[in-house]
């Protein structure tokens, strides 16, 4: 991998749980984050997937310090994100931008597309008069979108125009790193594929970066270059897209990976059922975190928590002590499947 654009190290964040209502006292602390350790070369898109709550949206946040980090290191084209003040910040933003998850929240109803559009702009002085209406004109006509739409207001837009502005918005100051906050979890999936092509257009035009956040790993297939798996706060495995889904050695990736829909009738893959919950962040089990619910935990596994470290070829990291001993499920064929049964029935039907 060529030289990272962004490094994060020991990225923590922990958010205090205070009880009463005039003197109020911490009673407990939720570790919403807690360690995490991850690069972007410029032109990658890494994937962040995991459970809600896994700390992936938090992550994000603290990456362009709309969040505050409890401790770690955030540097973004050499230099240290979270030691810049507020002018040298809002100058950085130019370069860092998000996509957000709920494109009706993320627009404000009382401007324009072209309002919207023309306030980054103006903010970084990036262009004015002509020039300014040109840039708007350009943008919406990047995300697919007519000129003529920078006179209307969001609530006249479908979902998937208005996640198209939300992209176009993000790209106003030619950023090089977005985040992609599950950009279309909230999208129809016929849209979803539109706006996933849109994401992969741009990044193959402008060199963009993408940190992009989802839980639903058909989409992680088609647009990421690396993925990170997170569960309660950690990245329990860390690979390239490729090696990730040909071989998880995580438990907890090879569950997820199980639950994926096989475009394949005749052939289903052996199912990873977790036993219990997701462990309450604010007290984190001891150990490996994933304990409670792997069926391969040992004594060591409870007492002694695994570090990233490399398995296998590629770059494949994982927080796992057995890593190397654990078979990821595999794809078997029905011996006659339902469908089939049913076919054959409907044609002896017709027969007749």
């Amino acid at each position: 991998m060529s030289e990272a654009l962004l490094s994060v190290s020991g990225l923590t964040k922990h958010f205090p749980v205070k009880r009463g209502i005039v003197f109020q006292s911490a009673v407990g602390t939720v570790r919403a984050v807690d360690g995490l350790s991850f690069d972007v070369a410029p032109g990658e898109t890494l994937a962040l997937v995991g459970e809600s709550g896994c700390g992936k949206s938090t992550t994000g946040r603290m990456v362009l310090r709309l969040i505050e980090a409890t401790e770690g290191t955030i540097r973004f084209a050499g230099r240290d994100v979270r030691a810049l003040n507020r002018g040298a910040l809002r100058d950085l933003r130019r370069d860092m931008q998000i996509i957000f998850q709920d494109p009706y929240a993320s627009l404000n109803p009382r401007l324009t597309v072209g309002d919207t559009l023309a306030e980054p702009l103006r903010l970084h002085g990036l262009a004015s008069g002509a020039a300014l209406r040109q840039r708007i004109d350009q943008l919406l006509g990047e995300v697919g979108l007519s000129a003529w739409h920078a006179l209307r207001y969001p609530h006249e837009f479908s979902g998937g125009q208005r996640q198209r502005i939300g992209i176009a918005r993000a790209l106003a100051s030619h950023p090089k790193l977005i985040v992609c906050d599950e950009p279309v979890s909230a999208l129809d999936v016929s849209i979803q594929a539109q706006v996933i092509n849109l994401l992969q257009d741009l990044k193959r035009k402008l060199g963009l970066s993408y940190i992009f956040i989802a839980h639903d790993l058909a989409v992680v297939r088609h647009i990421s270059d690396r993925v990170a798996v997170m569960y309660l706060g950690k990245i329990v495995e860390l690979a390239s897209k490729k090696s990730l889904f040909a071989m998880p050695r995580h438990p907890y990736t090879q569950a997820l990976l199980s639950a994926v829909p096989v475009p394949d009738p005749t052939a289903q893959r052996a199912r990873i059922r977790l036993a219990g919950d997701v462990p309450s962040p604010l007290n984190p089990p001891p150990g490996c975190r994933f304990h409670t619910r792997c069926a391969y935990a040992q004594d060591r596994c409870r007492k002694e928590e695994p570090l990233l470290r490399p398995v296998g070829a590629q770059g494949q990291v994982v927080a796992c002590h057995f890593a190397e001993s654990i078979t990821a499920p595999a794809l078997v064929p029905e011996a006659e499947p339902p469908y089939a049964r049913r076919l054959a029935a409907l044609r002896k039907l017709a027969a007749a």
